[in-house]
């Protein structure tokens, strides 16, 4: 009887059938998530109450699941964050954990691109006006010359902030382990959390973040942030204090938002009733080639582990 994968993430396999393929050639059972959606706790138990390997989504593994799970050797994560992954448990039950950090960063960092010019000239809102039978010109700015702040200088972090140095912008950084001799080759100068708040027009975010903690940006935080200046946040949900973000956009403090990551996801709150925001549906990493490439990589790894 072959032994069992299950493969959580809904998307996984819809850019093309190269990741399933490898798996089948390699003679496993693959178990597929049938809900279409992240799977819970008690579902993830269900389905992979026989297998050795899961190639994981979001959805939580903590303790509960992990001790449920007798025969599970290896998690493969489709991705870079691993937080959904009680990390200590897997630890004393012998289960490798394996992410796939490469594979998003081009993606998310197009992504973090196509919003900002999206914030700066209202493209998004333009389109609902017409829509609407709204014809209205309003100026917008120009990303050329911006001073732009990014908090993570990681993988995407600095990808982001070398495409903006090509769009002629002016790129600071904040991280708590940065790259020095990368920042003195781009000449990006590093600065507190604070001063990067106060001096510049964007703000971008790209750190891995623990749920657990309370939000990195607060009321306290946004207050800090020039008036009229714009945020991104590409990172986590839980980085960004979603109420004081709301009021901040409601009197104008700050001219624009775009997120990608919420605290709750399917996201529906009050922001949805605002123009001066962009929301997109976590979709940083869904280019068709990097998403491509990252479920290959999972398996490799998975396999890896499984194989040897």
């Amino acid at each position: 009887m072959a032994e069992k994968i299950l493969v959580t993430p809904s998307s996984f396999g819809k850019c093309g059938n190269s990741p399933l393929k490898i798996l089948k050639k390699e003679n496993y059972d693959i178990v597929i998530n049938p809900f279409g959606r992240k799977m819970t706790s008690d579902e993830v138990i269900q389905l992979g109450k026989d297998c050795i390997g899961i190639i994981a989504g979001v959805e939580p593994l903590n303790a509960k699941v992990l001790k449920s799970l007798s025969s599970l050797r290896c998690i493969s994560r489709v991705g870079v964050g691993i937080d959904n992954i009680d990390l200590k448990c897997a630890q004393e039950l012998g289960i490798v954990v394996k992410s796939t950090p490469d594979g998003p960063t081009r993606a998310v960092a197009e992504l973090t691109i196509g919003l900002m010019f999206d914030i700066l000239r209202k493209i998004s809102y333009r389109d609902r006006l017409i829509r609407n039978g709204i014809w209205n010109k309003e100026m917008g700015s120009l990303l050329k010359d911006k001073k732009i702040g990014i908090i993570g200088l990681g993988r995407i972090g600095r990808t982001v902030a070398e495409l903006l140095l090509v769009l002629g912008a002016k790129v600071t950084g904040n991280d708590i382990n940065p790259d020095r001799r990368w920042c003195k080759l781009k000449k990006i100068s590093l600065l507190t959390l604070e001063e990067l708040l106060m001096q510049n027009d964007i703000v971008c975010i790209h750190i891995s973040y623990p749920s657990e903690n309370k939000p990195l940006i607060g009321k306290n935080e946004i207050d800090m942030m020039k008036q009229g200046s714009f945020l991104i946040n590409l990172s986590r949900g839980n980085v960004v204090d979603e109420e004081a973000l709301y009021n901040a956009l409601k009197n104008n403090h700050l001219s624009g938002v775009a997120l990608d990551v919420f605290n709750k996801e399917p996201y529906s709150g009050p922001l949805t009733t605002l123009d001066n925001i962009v929301l997109t549906s976590h979709i940083g990493s869904y280019a068709k080639e990097s998403r491509l490439d990252m479920e290959i990589q999972s398996v490799k790894n998975l396999l890896e582990v499984l194989n040897n």
